[in-house]
């Protein structure tokens, strides 16, 4: 190769690169709800409280683990965490309903902490008033994250610095 093309060569090489990062569509849905739509009762306080199916798709290449983070910004006192779940195996497309609470899963996943302390899903129970916006973010990692299990949502984004391949968003709404 001519030297005078080796900083076009290099230039491909990062383009393609940037590229590859910019192609994963992950995208998370639910069988419960649709982006922006209601959350159903039975995946709340007023009803059996459980967790609702999840699944995604679009998973990037090199993806060694997945985290999932259920918040709602809408609190009256700041942000409240519904649910932190992490070290999801990266062949993993799905969650079902009604996730046991316990800090480890049966696949080897591991739960965190919720806004009450408490290991495990907390579903949406917002004070009477405007509904409120329940936002389930999934992360794809390249690795799992070096975390026990009862770990706080914080904690779970410090360990995901520099280990996010790509992450999506599912909004659904709640209110009483």
């Amino acid at each position: 190769m001519h030297v005078k093309y080796a900083p076009f060569l290099i230039l491909a090489v990062c383009i393609a690169s940037a590229g590859l990062a910019q192609e994963s569509s992950l995208q998370l849905r639910s069988t419960a709800f649709a982006e922006g739509a209601v959350i159903p009762a039975e995946y709340t306080c007023t009803g059996s409280d459980k967790s609702p199916p999840l699944k995604w798709t679009g998973i990037p290449t090199g993806t060694g683990s997945f985290a999932l983070i259920v918040e709602d910004p809408d609190a009256p006192r700041g942000t409240f965490v519904h649910w932190v779940i992490y070290n999801l195996g990266s062949s993993l497309t799905e969650l079902p309903e009604d996730i046991p609470r316990s800090a480890q899963t049966t696949t080897g996943a591991r739960q965190g902490v919720n806004g009450l302390d408490r290991v495990g899903y907390k579903g949406p129970c917002p004070p009477p008033g405007a509904p409120h916006h329940y936002h389930f973010q999934l992360f794809a990692l390249d690795s799992p994250l070096k975390l026990n299990p009862g770990a706080s949502a914080a904690e779970v984004r410090q360990a995901m610095k520099g280990h996010v391949l790509a992450s999506t968003e599912l909004v659904g709404t709640f209110g009483r």
